[in-house]
């Protein structure tokens, strides 16, 4: 709809005859006051999304959160979230969300709920059998070699220290110093498929 200077500068004098001559704001004003986040707490943090980084306000209050938005001081989102980020608050809150970890047998067709002791320890112990039955110390690689004028190719054992057996996919939620760690844990074990979610 375009509008004309003339018709900018009518709709303002009427918009100002009409504050001056008793239109009552007092209502709105009162609305405003009572915000649901006006008693809450507000904390500044970072969306775990993803590795853009964007920037929240969280209002909790009385221990619950009652509101999550994006931070329009943050210098890398300004305010904005993506529809993952805005739904946030769904990570806390929500039934369907599963807060134990649940195990299901070989062969069964039903989950049972197990502690988190038992499950780590199940984690470690198969990732364990499966490093060391598929733990490689050497490996047989091909170099070329130059004998005099002539190249050669020649087969030598090659120390490797690696197993084959295991793949990891890491989380763009983690950050620098997280990712460094679990890199190092990784190599500690011997990976060689080493991903990262945000390149697949």
């Amino acid at each position: 709809m375009a509008v004309s200077r003339r018709d900018f500068f009518k709709l303002s004098g009427s918009g100002m005859a009409a504050v001056t001559l008793g239109l009552n704001l007092a209502p709105v004003e009162a609305k405003a006051d009572e915000l649901s986040i006006r008693h809450a707490k507000e904390t500044t943090t970072i969306c775990p999304y993803c590795s853009v980084g964007c920037g929240m306000i969280v209002h909790t209050q009385g221990g619950n959160i009652i509101n999550a938005e994006g931070d329009p001081d943050h210098p890398i989102s300004e305010g904005s979230l993506c529809p993952k980020g805005s739904s946030v608050f769904q990570l806390r809150d929500n039934k369907a969300r599963i807060t134990k970890p649940l195990y299901r047998a070989s062969g069964a067709d039903q989950w049972q709920e197990v502690s988190w002791d038992w499950a780590l320890d199940e984690i470690a112990k198969k990732t364990k059998a499966t490093r060391d039955a598929t733990f490689l110390e050497t490996s047989k690689i091909k170099v070329k070699e130059k004998v005099g004028a002539v190249e050669v190719e020649k087969e030598i054992l090659a120390e490797v220290n690696r197993t084959m057996g295991i793949a990891s996919v890491g989380s763009a939620a983690l950050d620098n110093e997280e990712c460094y760690l679990y890199q190092k844990f990784l190599r500690g074990l011997g990976l060689v498929y080493i991903e990262h979610q945000a390149r697949i």
